[in-house]
């Protein structure tokens, strides 16, 4: 299998052998970032004092470049890591590095049809990220150590949608969400097969949902001793601990008002404070969810949402990455705010 070469001096390119036809490429990844809002009849409240604050553009992106932003994370030095999914506006895929000052800079590139996902990071800086594609030698988990060459770990099914992504705190094992299969996948991090960790009917898609917004299990994140996620069709929010054996436990819901839910983060690693971007299925939002499974919009158009697919924190700083999907024009961008811990009853960050 060829894979990808980062040159230092010139924009990474992916060698793979094969291309696809662009109209499968968009279908691909209409799936991934909905098209257009469908109405839903779930309500949540709104906070009376502003939880979030402050919000401004950070960096924009050119949606019709493929600049996509789908998923996101946080580096040790205040920059960001983000996955393009590129292939909605007819590109290849990239991961990107943005500054703190808002500047970016292509750190690998994929190739036209496929989809980049869900983004995590080990400690040594290893970036893993879900790749979809319809050819076998490219669709699942891949890795961009820090010498900069990317080699895929797993292989995932390519009639599958690889998702949300995270890796356990030993930086042992790696959960990816099938939004087409219904299924959390475990990939040992030094590279194996993938096993179907858990799967059933609460990852499946809401069949009573019209396509392409019949999505099931999506965002994914790894939080005290359990697995996390959202169900985008269903509105939910589990919670599945992970036993001693590394099997998984009882399936608990925390929330089934989370209708649209793509990907989401926590306050800090002690709390079970939860910020999600929901879009699609609902306006653009972001809602904080409390550890009673109680909701809130925190965040709206009005404050410049456009399309989020996902959130990170670190401190009172809340990053939100905007795909601009829905919005014409295409509004594709990252935001950051200050999350104001008093006015959420969140505590204290770390």
């Amino acid at each position: 299998m060829n894979h990808m070469g980062i040159p230092t001096t010139a924009q990474p390119t992916l060698h793979l052998e094969k291309r696809f036809r662009l109209a499968a490429a968009i279908v691909a990844t209409a799936a991934v970032l909905v098209s257009a809002p469908y109405a839903s009849a779930a309500t949540d409240r709104t906070s009376p004092r502003p939880v979030v604050t402050d919000v401004k553009t950070l960096a924009t992106f050119d949606f019709a470049a493929g600049e996509v932003p789908e998923n996101l994370t946080v580096n040790p030095d205040g920059s960001l890591t983000i996955s393009m999914a590129g292939s909605f506006a007819g590109k290849p895929p990239t991961l990107v590095r943005v500054d703190p000052s808002g500047r970016s800079k292509v750190i690998a590139a994929g190739q036209l049809g496929d989809t980049f996902a869900g983004i995590t990071r080990g400690r040594d800086g290893t970036v893993y990220f879900n790749v979809k594609s319809s050819d076998t030698s490219r669709s699942g988990i891949w890795k961009l150590p820090l010498d900069g060459t990317p080699r895929r770990i797993a292989a995932l099914p390519t009639d599958g949608l690889p998702n949300g992504l995270a890796l356990d705190p030993a930086g042992r094992t790696l959960y990816a969400a099938d939004s087409f299969k219904g299924t959390v996948w475990a990939v040992p991090a030094s590279g194996g097969t993938a096993s179907a960790w858990l799967t059933g009917p609460a990852f499946t898609p809401d069949p009573s949902v019209p396509a392409p917004y019949r999505l099931g299990a999506n965002g994914l994140r790894f939080h005290k001793g359990a697995v996390w996620v959202t169900n985008y069709s269903k509105g939910t929010l589990l919670r599945i601990p992970v036993t001693v054996t590394g099997a998984p436990g009882r399936i608990h819901t925390v929330t089934s008002n989370l209708t649209g839910a793509d990907d989401f983060n926590f306050l800090n690693d002690r709390s079970d404070v939860v910020f999600a971007a929901q879009y699609g299925l609902t306006p653009p939002k972001i809602a904080v969810i409390h550890p009673a499974g109680t909701t809130e919009t925190v965040l709206t158009a009005l404050d410049g949402l456009a399309s989020p697919t996902a959130t990170a924190v670190r401190g009172n700083r809340i990053y939100i990455t905007n795909a601009g999907i829905t919005e014409q024009p295409h509004d594709a961008k990252v935001q950051r705010g200050t999350i104001n811990l008093t006015a959420s009853n969140c505590g204290p960050a770390s």
